[in-house]
């Protein structure tokens, strides 16, 4: 029994090889099954796509590929596991941007590692917008009209994000000292809860990931700006804030894959081409499309390399300027 079940496997495996794409000269896969780390729970943007590419990556990029789950201070548990996991392609990490472009800056002294130094990235795998919402019943049609009624309040206007020292709490401290504002930040636990508050018409103002307010646009709230390079094509008619003027507030999160520091270089290819691949099939393009994300992948791992440095020392100059400092 054991020789047939052997010999089984070997021929599955045999199989598996046949059916690999074609991978650029030098790169190469793994041969065991690896592990898709994530900082998040399970149901949530991270973990949904995540699941996305686990899947098309599994006899890709693997025999197997398993989504690991490891939650805990703000994602950064996770990314010090993958630092500190096997070197040799079976580990790897999927983390938002923010997590090593912004955290560094907004929490020196719990970040203990360096995307560039402890990590090797390896491509993007989507990215997404921010957008600016409104309660629906709010006089303000648009930007300046919103800005316009700011200014006609009695001390500090209230805003949200989903977090302290988040990027959409960034956004919403450069837009309110372009336009002369005095806001008061309402820091969230994730966005959920906050949209139900623009919903009840308890806040006036929400900066978050698009697609938490888009299925209520037009009804529960109102979309009146985005924070992407170019218009949303499910929202023709809302300018973006770079139309508006306020070019350097534009800013789009990324989900993106690592590999720890050590990792051959065949196999970093490997895993670029894989990702490469499973982002350019009609299956995940369809599924991260249904979540308003836009499949999106590095040209090189080199390039990635380059923007993670390029967006860490631009957050560092405007989380200085912003005078933000973490409680506790």
């Amino acid at each position: 029994m054991t020789a047939i079940i052997r010999r089984r496997a070997a021929l599955g495996l045999g199989a598996a090889a046949l059916a690999l794409p074609a991978l650029p000269a030098g790169a190469q896969t793994v041969r065991r099954n690896a592990r898709l780390v994530i900082g998040f729970p399970p149901g949530g943007s991270s973990d949904v796509v995540a699941r996305i590419y686990a899947e098309k990556l599994r006899g890709s990029y693997a025999p197997n590929v398993i989504v690991d789950g490891r939650p805990g201070a703000a994602g950064r548990i996770a990314v010090e596991h993958v630092r500190d996991a096997e070197k040799d392609g079976t580990v790897f990490l999927q983390t938002p941007a923010s997590m090593l472009t912004v955290q560094p800056h907004v929490f020196p002294r719990e970040v203990r590692y360096d995307a560039l130094t402890d990590l090797i990235p390896v491509s993007t795998v989507c990215t997404f917008p921010f957008a600016l919402s409104v309660p629906m019943n709010h006089p303000a049609r648009n930007l300046a009209e919103w800005a316009a009624w700011s200014r006609a309040q009695t001390g500090e206007t209230p805003w949200a994000s989903p977090a302290a020292g988040s990027v959409p709490h960034f956004i919403g401290i450069m837009l309110g000292r372009r336009l002369g504002l005095r806001l008061e930040h309402v820091p969230y636990r994730g966005g959920a809860p906050a949209v139900q508050d623009v919903i009840g018409g308890r806040l006036p103002l929400f900066i978050g990931v698009l697609s938490e307010v888009l299925p209520q646009h037009g009804s529960g709230l109102r979309i009146i700006a985005v924070t992407s390079d170019s218009r949303f094509a499910k929202l023709p008619d809302v300018p973006t804030l770079a139309e508006l003027g306020y070019p350097e507030q534009s800013a789009e999160e990324w989900f993106g894959a690592l590999l720890p520091a050590g990792t051959p270089a065949p196999v970093v290819e490997g895993l670029h081409a894989a990702i490469r691949s499973a982002a350019a099939s009609p299956e995940v393009r369809g599924a991260l499309e249904r979540l308003e994300f836009l499949p999106t992948t590095s040209a090189t791992p080199q390039a990635f390399a380059d923007r993670i440095r390029r967006e860490r020392d631009l957050w560092g100059v405007v989380v200085r300027e912003s005078g933000f400092k973490p409680e506790g």
